[in-house]
């Protein structure tokens, strides 16, 4: 009896607790916090296949994704049980996701069309150079005045154009509308809310801003947009704030997480928006850096889009309720970050897991001349070159996989970089630290690396899950559930861990080697004072970065089922059709004779 009242003692002075899936590129996560003082309860992760059919392609299964959600639910759900925690405490979710990645599926059915075409994919490369060659000037910036977006690979409009185009059942579907069109949030929610039976077809502002269906300006879908891309409105999800009630989770009552029914799904960010609120960078100026599959730094603008000079992003960072005004960021986007150690463990087999990478790469503290440059995807910011593929570069006999381990960490860093000396430029302000999160903020090395390349403090906080806290919040903060304020004065306190700029203690690598001063300079001259040695480093990287663009330049022909056929090889098609007149030519004065 005593144990009893004592478990209910301790549930009732738990409070509201928040909970968020946290839907990323490879793995789903379902996480409850404390409402009041943002401590992380309990979660569970379960990791997300990917397939990779062609060269450059990549899908996920949208039922693994959905059920994959449910499976983090029911074994979080179990897991708080076991704590003796309350799951009718639980008075929110959150929902934050992977952003751009496409989804179709049949309204009447609730089934996929097709497989998810993940952010990260390639095939819309000849859409997006026919596209951009149309253009006046051939700028693929075209349409930046309204989306805040170059013309690119990496944002869903081409992809759900490619849809229509390529895959018999979702032209079906459009034509006698039985399709929905949405991102993995508005995937989701749908789901959760009923499917079939009632689902909310719904997205929010930052996962639309990056369709190029979006006008960041009015907030909301544009018909000019829309007709450019040719896709009929009635497939698009209803755009909603970040912060509001959307629907009711409807589960089946027989499982654990079946307790979880009728609670409000009401936030909803895209997860570099949603570690931006995570972070607590809700004033003009602040900024973070999200490591995960790719690298994401997104800098707080305020109220105004400001547009940038120098290959970076313009999109929503948030807009916490219906009535609120929507804030705006700058964002430079880095495609391959995470994955390279995913491609260096599955693909090369270097590496049987991510901790060996630190290991390998602390182990000579240096990449001895040797340039990785991950442009699996393409380049992104602030290049936007989808021609551009993966090289590794300046390798000798002395070259070992300890040195292509760090060369991957200082790919990394480079790239982050390059996307924070054009936020620099384009703000006018330099940042004086790097707020950052991510999985691979776990790598010590990597974040002194960080700090060394860019001499200025990385900061990361001890909780390192920030992308699923800002989805909680925003859930919590919503009108009519109010659990959670966003009042500055009412932020928990979030502890941190810092690296500073320094002198490498073995002094073995002069990469390493920074001068004593280099906090004091930057502060004098309120601009990054790197090492001559960073430096040269640095412009190797940019000339390796060079060497890896132009290498897919030719537009594919397709040959009626997608595929690119080999006349789309201009010299390879001449040769062809001359050696097939040759024998013409040939046949026919043979029987002339």
């Amino acid at each position: 009896m005593n144990s009893a009242m004592a478990a209910s003692s301790h549930r009732i002075m738990m409070g509201p607790l928040v909970a968020a899936i946290d839907q990323g590129t490879s793995s789903t996560r379902f996480l409850v916090f404390n409402a009041k003082t943002a401590e992380l309860l309990s979660h569970h992760q379960v990791e997300i296949k990917q397939s990779f059919p062609k060269e450059g392609w990549v899908e996920e299964d949208p039922k693994e994704i959905l059920q994959s959600v449910y499976e983090c639910m029911e074994r979080t759900c179990e897991k708080l049980t076991q704590l003796n925690i309350d799951i009718s405490n639980i008075k929110a979710i959150g929902v934050t996701n992977q952003r751009e990645t496409t989804l179709v599926w049949d309204k009447e059915t609730g089934e996929p069309l097709y497989n998810a075409i993940v952010w990260l994919d390639l095939r819309t490369q000849s859409t997006v150079e026919r596209l951009i060659n149309k253009t006046p000037g051939r700028n693929k910036n075209h349409l930046k005045h309204k989306t805040g977006l170059p013309i690119s690979t990496y944002f869903s409009a081409v992809k759900l154009r490619w849809l229509m185009d390529n895959v018999d059942e979702v032209h079906d579907a459009v034509v006698s509308h039985r399709a929905m069109f949405g991102t993995v949030d508005s995937w989701l929610i749908w789901c959760l809310t009923g499917g079939k039976s009632g689902g909310v077809h719904c997205t929010d502002v930052t996962n639309a801003s990056r369709t190029m269906l979006f006008n960041i300006h009015t907030l909301d879908w544009d018909p000019e947009l829309c007709t450019y891309f040719g896709i009929p409105m009635e497939i698009l999800p209803r755009v909603r704030s970040s912060s509001e009630i959307y629907g009711l989770m409807k589960l089946c009552s027989s499982r654990k997480s079946g307790a979880l029914s009728g609670i409000p799904i009401s936030g909803c960010l895209g997860d570099q928006s949603a570690a931006l609120v995570g972070q607590m960078c809700f004033q003009d100026g602040q900024a973070k850096n999200t490591y995960g599959t790719g690298c994401f730094l997104l800098r707080n603008t305020g109220a105004k889009p400001v547009m940038s000079e120098h290959g970076l992003l313009t999109t929503v960072a948030y807009k916490l309720g219906r009535d609120q005004p929507a804030c705006y960021a700058l964002e430079g986007s880095v495609a391959i970050a995470g994955a390279v150690v995913r491609w260096l463990q599955d693909n090369l087999g270097i590496i049987s897991c991510s901790e060996e990478l630190e290991k390998f790469a602390a182990s000579v503290g240096t990449s001895y001349g040797c340039y990785f440059v991950p442009a699996f995807s393409g380049l992104y910011a602030p290049y936007w070159e989808p021609s551009a593929r993966g090289i590794i570069c300046g390798l000798t006999q002395f070259t070992n996989k300890n040195h292509v381990a760090f060369a991957a960490l200082e790919a990394v860093c480079f790239q982050t970089r390059e996307i924070l000396d054009a936020m620099n430029q384009d703000s006018g302000i330099p940042l004086t630290q790097l707020q950052v999160d991510g999985g691979m903020t776990s790598n010590k090395l990597l974040m002194q690396l960080q700090a060394d390349i860019l001499c200025i403090p990385v900061v990361k906080p001890s909780m390192p899950e920030t992308t699923a806290l800002g989805a909680a919040m925003a859930a919590g903060a919503a009108e009519g559930v109010s659990v959670w304020s966003l009042n500055p004065e009412d932020l928990s306190e979030v502890t941190s861990e810092k690296f500073e700029p320094q002198i490498n203690p073995e002094g073995t690598d002069s990469f390493h080697t920074r001068r004593s001063t280099c906090l004091q300079e930057l502060q004098s001259k309120s601009s990054s004072v790197l090492s001559a040695e960073s430096e040269f480093r640095y412009a190797r990287w940019k000339k390796a970065v060079q060497k890896s663009m132009n290498w897919e330049t030719t537009e594919p022909v397709g040959n009626g089922n997608g595929e690119a056929s080999i006349f789309s090889s201009i010299p390879l098609g001449f040769y062809i059709i001359g050696s097939i007149l040759m024998l013409v030519g040939a046949k026919h004065l043979a029987g002339n004779n």
